[in-house]
């Protein structure tokens, strides 16, 4: 069974031990998902970001996660897309790869994704997806701890995207 799954709907709804928080570098909100998580989490949830001082992109940092199921929010911040000449790939598989090694350092055991970069960022949704797979596919190899990783699409065609690049990057 793998330990990869997928998912269409709201992140902020899954009762997992930690969600991802696509992130701007402050952590105190904004659009997008991250506006969705500051809102479902309430204020404690910016009054703990604010003690962090930001995150660079391509990291993570982890919180609490206050009103929502999840128990915890690893925040990171994915790169902007400038046509993948910047760093772009990289910075994206380290979203996801130093989430997943900090979820494990918390004994998180399920964790559940949005789709990094993809929206206000510009990250072409087909080429995140195929980044996302094939870095939490390698870094699960280091982290048997880890239970299931659930990707989760916000509609059917995101949800097109991650299937496609599951079905590429099987074992």
């Amino acid at each position: 069974m793998s330990r990869i799954r997928t998912h269409i709907g709201d992140i902020t709804r899954l009762e997992v031990d930690a969600i991802v928080n696509a992130a701007n570098t402050s952590l105190l909100g904004g659009g997008g998902v991250d506006g969705a998580i500051h809102r479902a989490a309430g204020p404690d949830l910016v009054q703990e970001c604010r003690l962090l001082n930001g995150c660079k992109t391509g990291e993570a940092k982890i919180t609490a996660g206050y009103r929502l199921p999840a128990k915890h929010v690893i925040h990171t911040v994915g790169p902007v897309w400038h046509g993948g000449m910047e760093g772009e790939p990289g910075l994206l598989a380290g979203c996801y790869e130093t989430s997943l090694r900090l979820a494990a350092a918390n004994v998180c055991k399920t964790i559940a994704f949005p789709a990094i970069s993809t929206g206000i960022y510009g990250y072409p949704a087909e080429l995140a997806a195929e980044t996302a797979v094939a870095t939490i596919r390698n870094t699960l190899q280091d982290l048997p701890e880890i239970d299931t990783v659930t990707l989760v699409a916000f509609d059917d065609v995101a949800h097109a995207h991650l299937l496609k690049a599951l079905k590429r990057n099987e074992d």
